[in-house]
């Protein structure tokens, strides 16, 4: 489309950042299956209408759910809607945010919800805090931003509290004593979410391991040779759902391809590529609660076969 964009479209990257669905993602739609439709300014820059990004908002979290791209974008914001709505009522999780979070969520109470999570963390330790508590809370978040219970504002609000609580743990731990096991984390150019990587490293630091983040969106170049740097054991990556499955295994076999092969790849998150046989060398992770049988592993082919 060649009109002028209005004030209220957003540009590629507020979209991006927004929705979490990356910018390569959108131009691929764009051409592939003509959607989103986005306005040209006079520089020829894409700006997206408010309706298209609840949309495109509404097909992310379709897509962490396991749905394909092909088969939802062509479908109607109201149809879309309705998938949703099934999804959540079937779906093996919390069927609703509600308590204390939801009502922080919706009161714009940040510091009250910070708190809230300090008290869980205090209550069931960091272990049993990520993995029975934010990690099913991250679901029903979710799901109540699909109903509309909460707004992509207080979505990142909650995203940037666990955080900060998670952040705060992780640096209250004492360095591993002598030798231990690196691991360096990150995602790639086109994956914008780092909240699972952040849950990773907490467990991780909690084994003992040495964690080295270098937080989101690097370069894969830039990940082999920070993994050199550092000596890595293992290299971690986080993929959601959004994240194309076939760019990620893509990655992953150059990854596997540059990498001495005494470094282990572990490949975790909702992305569709997890599912799909993965390249050898390269083990998934699609549950979070896999982190302890993943050191466990390691260890035993580290050691070798018992004689």
């Amino acid at each position: 489309m060649s009109a002028e964009p209005a004030e209220s479209t957003l540009a590629i990257a507020a979209v991006e950042r927004d929705t979490g669905l990356s910018k390569d993602t959108l131009r691929v739609w764009e051409r592939r299956y003509g959607f989103p439709r986005p306005l040209r300014d006079a520089q020829g820059e894409r700006g997206y209408p408010p309706e298209q990004v609840e949309k495109l908002r509404l097909l992310k979290r379709l897509m962490d759910a396991g749905h394909r791209p092909g088969k939802l974008v062509g479908l109607e914001l109201e149809a879309l809607r309705g998938i949703s709505q099934q999804a959540a009522a079937v779906a093996d999780r919390p069927p609703a945010l509600s308590g204390p979070v939801l009502e922080l969520l919706q009161g714009h109470d940040v510091a009250g919800l910070r708190r809230q999570l300090q008290q869980a963390l205090l209550a069931l330790g960091l272990e049993r805090f990520v993995t029975e508590h934010v990690a099913p809370m991250n679901a029903a978040v979710g799901e109540a931003w699909m109903r509309g219970e909460l707004s992509v504002a207080q979505e990142h609000v909650y995203t940037e509290a666990v955080q900060l609580v998670l952040r705060q743990a992780i640096g209250t731990m004492p360095e591993p004593p002598g030798p231990a096991p690196r691991v360096l984390m990150g995602t790639l150019p086109q994956e914008p979410h780092g909240l699972g990587l952040l849950m990773v490293e907490a467990l991780l630091c909690l084994h003992g391991w040495r964690c080295v983040s270098l937080g989101v969106k690097v370069p894969l170049d830039e990940l082999v040779t920070a993994a050199g740097l550092v000596g890595a054991d293992v290299v971690a990556l986080s993929f959601s759902g959004g994240f194309p499955a076939a760019q990620a295994t893509a990655a992953l076999q150059e990854l596997r391809r540059r990498l001495p092969g005494r470094t282990a790849i572990w490949a975790g998150g909702s992305s569709l590529a997890l599912q799909r046989r993965l390249p050898e060398g390269v083990v998934p992770a699609p549950d979070i609660a896999l982190v302890p049988q993943l050191v466990a592993q390691w260890k035993r082919a580290v050691a070798g076969p018992a004689t």
